[in-house]
């Protein structure tokens, strides 16, 4: 469960918790001197560690502390962690990459697309470092430790307001692909012509009861490796078809040039440039994730972890980048703002109805996988807030029944109001997803530096640029999105 070792109310179930793990870690400090010290309310305080818990070049080594103590033997190995991480972000913003590259250009799309996953790499690594020294079991305990309860209580409302909007955005497309929208057909129209699965509201609610509540049932994210990695198989077909339809019809002179850079002619291309740097920042997002991970990894090491971090970049900053660029160059300046509602015409090649139809069947089933790894921490975080200090929550199923259901019904309704991804990505990416990804991480750092860890040089430089960084895609992301509804309305 997501709780905090400090300010935590007397008589409470976590206290008494806390007291014995205490209590042992003085016993295991006494005999193996490996622990970090607990001094009441944090689990480090760099100055007085062991001098045995210091190398040569006086950094603390980390790699082999756990950053919980886990009694289960159920633990996952590098590839179920790396098919879980890549699950947290492969999802419904690859959908919106290849309308980021029609506004970007192919150039500076990519290099966007392989730098953000660079940078959003560098912050995991170093939240894992100070999660580890902090022994921190959530997101919001490594924020706490460095910067104070406000903050922890701050950054689990973006986990939240972050996590609910992608899950909507999820239903959103689930509801636009099968039951159409108004200028797209639907697959189902397509099948079965006109009926009663013209009904989107419906047809979601279907999807929500029957398919996703017994996927977000499950207790434990290791339980979802299995469907995690269906879900990386199925976002890998869906690139793969692209890339080589794309291919094709390039081959065969069926695709216009494509714009290699920006477009700044007009007021509305230099509002939507403003905008879609933080949809890239909000597609590589899973830093509320990493915790959960890392907790099940068996033999958990930031050094294990770490690995499990570069492994989930790569594959992720390739399959992006195929993404947008093949999905520009098919659809041009008609890519729509979810590219899969492109897919319901003729691609102009043999077998372009079938592959239409693997296309989006498939990864409306790839996102049926994801949305219960979403999820996982989106109830955690709900119940670290609103039920602290109470048992954990994979020992009170009713409580976790229950915020399932409050969850899945609002995050349904949600999906009923908002318009269309774009929207969602546009808010959620300039605010709580660039904050999550890149400025908690690098003020957890720089807090955490001020009281004693050691952070080489260019480590701080890495944490002050991402920290410019975020403000600068934050500030710029809400203005842009501000006058684009201006000018929207007008």
């Amino acid at each position: 469960m997501d709780s905090s070792y400090s300010v935590i109310p007397k008589d409470s179930y976590v206290e008494l918790q806390i007291q014995n793990d205490v209590q042992e870690l003085r016993s295991q400090q006494q005999t193996h001197k490996r622990l970090l010290p607990f001094d009441g309310e944090n689990w480090v305080d760099p100055k007085i560690v062991d001098g045995d818990d210091v190398d040569d070049d006086g950094d603390i080594d980390i790699d082999n502390y756990p950053l919980v103590h886990v009694t289960s033997n159920n633990r996952s190995g590098i590839s179920g962690a790396v098919f879980n991480l890549t699950t947290s972000i492969i999802g419904a913003g690859m959908m919106a990459l290849p309308a980021t590259m029609k506004v970007l250009g192919l150039v500076l799309g990519c290099v966007l697309i392989v730098l953000i996953g660079i940078l959003s790499e560098i912050s995991v690594e170093l939240f894992v470092r100070f999660s580890v020294l902090c022994k921190a079991r959530s997101y919001g305990e490594v924020v706490q430790s460095a910067m104070g309860r406000t903050a922890r209580v701050l950054s689990e409302i973006c986990i939240i307001i972050n996590n609910a909007g992608v899950l909507v955005v999820y239903l959103i497309i689930m509801g636009d692909v099968m039951s159409g929208s108004l200028h797209h057909t639907g697959v189902f129209d397509q099948w079965l012509g006109n009926g009663v699965w013209d009904n989107r509201k419906l047809l979601i609610l279907v999807v929500v009861v029957i398919f996703l509540a017994p996927l977000c049932a499950l207790n434990k994210i290791d339980s979802l490796s299995l469907t995690s990695a269906a879900s990386v198989a199925l976002a890998v077909i869906f690139v793969f078809v692209c890339f080589v339809v794309a291919f094709i019809k390039l081959i065969e002179g069926k695709i216009e040039a494509p714009r290699i850079g920006p477009d700044f002619g007009s007021k509305q291309a230099i509002l939507d440039l403003l905008v879609v740097i933080p949809i890239i920042t909000n597609a590589y997002v899973c830093h509320f994730n990493v915790q959960p991970i890392y907790n099940e990894l068996e033999g958990c090491s930031p050094q294990k972890m770490n690995q499990v971090g570069r492994i989930t970049t790569v594959l992720c900053v390739v399959v992006y980048a195929s993404t947008a660029i093949s999905g520009y160059l098919l659809f041009g300046k008609d890519t729509e703002s979810d590219v899969l509602t492109n897919f319901d015409k003729d691609l102009g090649i043999r077998f372009s109805t079938a592959l239409n139809y693997i296309v989006r069947v498939g990864y409306v089933l790839h996102l049926v996988l994801v949305f219960p790894v979403i999820h996982f921490s989106l109830r955690q975080t709900v119940d670290a807030l609103v039920f602290e200090g109470a048992a954990p929550l994979a020992e009170s199923r009713k409580r976790s029944f229950a915020l399932t259901v409050v969850l899945l019904a609002l995050i349904y309704f949600g999906s009923t109001i908002i318009p269309n991804i774009w929207t969602a990505f546009k808010f959620t990416g300039a605010t709580t997803a660039v904050s999550l990804g890149f400025t908690f991480p690098a003020l957890i750092a720089l807090r955490l530096s001020h009281q004693g860890v050691i952070l080489s040089t260019g480590e701080r430089f890495l944490a002050c640029s991402m920290l410019i960084m975020a403000v600068i895609v934050s500030i710029v992301g809400v203005i842009g999105n501000i006058y684009s509804i201006r000018s929207e309305s007008e």
